[in-house]
């Protein structure tokens, strides 16, 4: 049995398929596209999905969307009926939910040779969050928890899952919503692009918690894990707010009104400098979203007692308050998949569809985030042929038939303060690079970050890079021992060890853990293992292999990246070129 999930109109568009409830591939359109978080339909995506498995659209039993234009209807009513929003807005929602509605249509004109004769399947976006962590975690039982701006007309929903079945308590819906709260303060920190709202969090610790009371008169928390949007403040849900998606690219209106400024002050234009004011407005949000988020939490562990938590939804990518839980709840296990936001409500639809509608047993977890697109050898000896006047005097290229001799040779170079494009296997699955396409430094560097911000990212100097280790080491470096393969989760790293590895300490003395498992990527393993033996210190900075656009995918976007940079070596799985 065939079931492909698709996240579609909507922001990280993304298609999985999975064969008798196994991840057969996950991928994100973006990747193809080559347009930061592309919304719209997933065709690029759906067809790799097709290719891995060697089959056509009519051998697919099932396609799932995270996505049901029939959920919580009652609720939109009675909010029409006591809010009474621009017609504008109506008739906006309206027409996007006809979208929704037309994907047989939309999938036949996209594959007219290869008509899809199986069943299409509409999942509650929220449901489709908690199946994408549960049902792929390693837990027979556990509470959940989804957590985003909205979709199908509610931002918030948490339960209990248990076997192949999830039961939700409890939902928040339209017009209150964490997402919506944090996005906002993140707009009016000059900070507009859809997704940035991980600046905000990189922020945060250089500020102080001067405006936890302005904050939280714009977030009110209330008991059991509910809380409310002091209305007031925002305009999003009563006038004919734009969020568009022409060509792919996401635009979204201000969300916030003019009374905001009222209360905390100026809003910051982009460009302009980061004060103590605009530092201290992004600690004090972060404070009050974890507030929030932890007494949702403390709320599901006091009525389940379960020692085990899934997360999900766009601020399920909270490293920040994901690295509190264990610490400051009584959960012991906390379980996170790469791709929490909405490009997961893919995989969530599609095994929501197998366990709860078809009532199959659960049977897979995700151990790794390597689902997506790889080359062989010969693909690339192409792509470097097609590029051979670029590759003149200046680049050295040598291809290594000993993958041993090879990580020894890069993790030299790294402990040499050269800049390395690591380009090998599987695409990873979610936003974070993860070893497999990512750009590698030397952690113990004090100028690593200026170098490659000058070089390559010339990104915000205050956001951090983030540490991969060798998980038989992470009680040695860090203050809590927990393997994280994902990069979900944000832990203090032990105060002897800050000094050592300043490049990927932030400024709070933490790190965005990423633990490297032998079993699970052998070869990242092993060019960590050889950093180690060089400089006893068993950790690389790693950060996504990309400038200013989607990670690459391709071999030819790596190797652009690279001869448009100031990157000193690029591995393309066995081969690496070093420019002279």
């Amino acid at each position: 049995m065939y079931i492909i999930g698709i996240n579609a109109y909507h922001a990280d568009s993304s298609a999985c398929i999975i064969k008798d409830g196994k991840l057969i591939t996950a991928v994100e359109e973006e990747r193809f596209t080559r347009i930061k978080h592309f919304a719209g339909f997933p065709k690029h995506s759906i067809q790799h999905c097709l290719d891995e498995c060697k089959i056509s659209l009519s051998d697919v039993n099932y396609i799932a969307i995270n996505q049901d234009p029939k959920a919580n209807n009652f609720k939109r009513f009675l909010f029409l009926l006591t809010h009474r929003p621009d017609l504008k807005l109506i008739f906006e929602k309206i027409k996007k939910r006809k979208t929704y509605q037309s994907i047989k249509d939309t999938l036949n004109q996209e594959f007219k040779n290869n008509k899809f004769l199986g069943k299409i399947i509409n999942i509650e976006h929220h449901l489709a969050h908690l199946s994408s962590c549960f049902h792929v975690s390693p837990f027979d039982e556990a509470c959940v928890i989804s957590v985003d701006g909205f979709g199908d007309f509610a931002s918030s929903a948490w339960g209990y899952g248990k076997n192949n079945n999830i039961n939700i308590d409890k939902k928040i819906h339209f017009p209150h919503s964490l997402g919506i709260f944090y996005q906002s303060i993140t707009q009016f920190l000059g900070f507009k692009n859809y997704g940035d709202e991980y600046k905000i969090m990189g922020l945060a610790p250089y500020g102080k918690p001067k405006y936890l009371n302005e904050i939280k008169k714009i977030l009110l928390l209330k008991p059991n894990g509910e809380f409310e949007l002091n209305l007031k403040y925002f305009k999003f849900h009563k006038s004919n707010f734009n969020y568009t998606w022409n060509s792919g690219t996401v635009t979204i209106d201000d969300l916030y009104s003019s009374k905001i400024e009222n209360l905390l002050g100026k809003s910051r234009v982009k460009g302009d400098e980061l004060t103590d004011f605009h530092k201290d407005i992004a600690h004090s949000t972060q404070k009050v979203y974890e507030e929030a988020f932890l007494n949702i939490v403390n709320t599901l562990h006091e009525k389940y007692q379960s020692k085990n938590l899934c997360i999900a939804g766009g601020c399920g990518m909270n490293s920040v308050a994901n690295g509190k839980v264990k610490k400051l709840t009584k959960f012991e296990n906390v379980y996170i998949q790469p791709a929490a936001g909405d490009a997961g409500g893919a995989i969530g639809s599609a095994f929501s569809t197998y366990h709860n509608i078809l009532k199959k047993p659960k049977s897979f977890v995700m151990k790794h985030a390597y689902w997506g697109n790889s080359y062989d050898e010969s693909y690339i000896n192409s792509v470097i042929k097609k590029h051979t006047l670029k590759l003149d005097q200046n680049f050295e290229v040598k291809n290594f038939q000993d993958a041993d001799a090879l990580c020894k040779n890069v993790a030299s170079f790294i402990a040499d303060g050269k800049v390395v494009g690591w380009f090998q296997g599987k695409m990873e699955w979610g936003p974070r690079a993860l070893g497999n396409r990512s750009i590698l430094g030397d952690p113990r560097r004090n100028d690593m970050k200026d170098i490659l911000n000058l070089k390559i990212k010339r990104r915000e100097s205050f956001r951090p890079f983030a540490p991969s280790i060798l998980s038989e080491h992470v009680n040695e470096w860090f203050e809590i021992d927990d393997k994280v393969p994902f990069m979900m989760k944000v832990y203090q790293i032990k105060e002897d060890k800050r000094s050592i590895i300043p490049a990927v300490t932030h400024v709070d003395g933490s790190g965005r853990l990423q633990t490297v498992n032998k079993e699970l990527n052998s070869k990242y393993y092993s060019l960590i293992k050889e950093f180690n033996k060089i400089t006893d210190v068993p950790v690389i900075l790693n950060t996504s292999f990309n400038e200013n656009e989607p990670i690459v995918c391709k071999p030819e976007e790596a190797l652009d990246c690279f001869l448009r940079t100031k990157m000193d070596v690029l591995v393309l799985e066995n081969i690496l070129i070093k420019r002279i």
